[in-house]
Parts: structure tokens; sequence; C-alpha cells
């Protein structure tokens, strides 16, 4: 006899645990909260945001950034324009510091390829204009340290 897994266990055994952060608009020229890991380390598998509400049409250069607790902050992708996103459009990190935020009209986003490691503290995200939009995002995660876990900030 065979056993198949639900979707959301094998999702999880993939990916790890999932948290969800509702659409919120974003930050005004500066970085803002996403998330906030507490407890210890943790390894991002996959972060992938959607665009709720069209995003303005004006240049806005924007980046994920690990903001530790204790320590600098650090990029964990390059910069995005992300002027004019239609709603669906997909955000996705490919793992490299040094590759950009992707970013593709509504319908798909490559998967993750590296996890990233990031420390207790918040993942941003940080805007170089004031742009209007919504973004909703969903982040799944490995605890590295006994105790640590991600919350939507």
């Amino acid at each position: 006899m065979s056993e198949f897994l639900a979707g959301k266990s094998l999702r999880k055994l993939l990916k790890g645990n999932k948290v969800e952060r509702a659409a919120a608009g974003l930050p005004a020229s500066t970085a803002g909260a996403l998330f906030t890991v507490s407890g210890g380390r943790v390894a991002i598998t996959q972060i992938v945001g959607e665009v709720t509400t069209v995003i303005q049409t004006q240049a806005n250069n924007t980046k994920l950034t690990a903001n530790p607790t204790t320590g600098t902050s650090v990029d964990i992708c390059a910069v995005l324009n992300i002027s004019a996103d239609e709603v669906g459009t997909l955000y996705g990190i490919s793992g490299l510091q040094s590759d950009a935020l992707i970013g593709i009209n509504a319908g798909a986003v490559p998967g993750q390829v590296r996890d990233v490691v990031v420390n207790v503290g918040t993942i941003d995200i940080d805007c170089a204009a004031t742009n209007t939009g919504e973004v909703a995002w969903t982040l799944f995660y490995i605890p590295i340290d006994d105790g640590a876990s991600v919350t939507a900030a």
C-alpha cells in the first residue's frame, strides 16, 4: 500500500514552517519590518511577496535586508525597481546576496535556490522612494537553534 503526504505536510517537510504577513503598504523611503526572528538563528528556505494593490509608477529601488538585534544590517538581495508593478506580481530571492530581488508580473516567480541564514532581529523591506501600493508576504523557515521562530511583524 502506498502512502501520500497531504499538501500541508509535504510543504512543511520540504520548506519548513510557514509564516504569512497580511498585505500592507510600502515603507516610505526607509526600511520596514516584515518578519521578526526570535529565539535564535533560522534558515529562510523561501520568501514570496505578492502585490495586492498596484505599485505607484515612480522609480523605487527595493530590497530585503536582515536587521539583527545586535550588529549591522545585511542585504539578502540587491535592489529591484518595483515601479508600476501590477496586482499579482510575485517577488522572491535566489538566496545569493548579489542577485537582485526577483519581480515577475503575475503568474510565476522562480523558487529560492539557496537558504539564507539570519540571526535574531527582523527581516525588512527597504524602499528608496515613497510609493503607494501593497504587498502580502509569505516566508518559510527552518529553525537552526532550538526555540528559534519567526512571526509576522
